[in-house]
């Protein structure tokens, strides 16, 4: 094969690695920007799952696309300490009142556990759920969760009750619709 040719090849494989890194990219933004209200989503940063920042925001939300484990998520800073305390399992106290928005539901993950943070896969004692459209809430002391459903089938239930992540979980939709 002659210079040019192999040149040619080369140039054309480079081209399509980088169209496709940039199909990648704006694909990812896309779908985080499908977990939250465009009010939120036009000024978030957008990360990868792996933390590389896609998109520089200014609101203070973060929001990433589908994951394995979860939909496309946005969230507020507070979210962000919950997230990364429960990643490395360290303990948590929130510091004030947080929202997180899950608009698009859990789309292809596999869904999660409502009783076990670290769960990774369904047992029959570990109440395993996949949300359609929701929102989450952190409450600044845990003792106001008390008197609010764990029933995952209720509109309005607290999930991971009793450990330091516990939140509100708020649905917006059904899975299904």
């Amino acid at each position: 094969m002659n210079r040019k040719i192999l040149g040619s090849w080369v140039f054309f494989g480079l081209l399509s690695s980088s169209l496709a890194l940039a199909a990648d990219k704006a694909a990812m933004i896309a779908s985080a920007e499908s977990a939250a209200p465009v009010d939120v989503t036009a000024n978030a940063t957008i990360k990868a799952p792996d933390g590389t920042v896609l998109r520089q925001g200014s609101n203070g939300f973060t929001c990433y696309p589908q994951q394995a484990m979860t939909g496309p998520m946005c969230n507020e800073a507070e979210w962000e300490k919950l997230m990364a305390a429960m990643m490395s399992k360290q303990d948590y106290q929130p510091s004030r009142f947080s929202i997180s928005y899950m608009l698009a539901g859990e789309g292809t993950a596999k869904g999660v556990s409502n009783i076990d943070p670290y769960a990774t896969e369904p047992t029959a004692d570990n109440a395993w759920i996949k949300e359609g459209p929701h929102m989450m809430v952190i409450l600044p002391d845990h003792s106001m969760l008390e008197g609010i459903s764990t029933n995952t089938q209720d509109p309005i239930y607290v999930m991971w009750k009793g450990t330091p992540y516990a939140h509100v979980m708020i649905k917006i939709a059904s899975e299904k619709e």
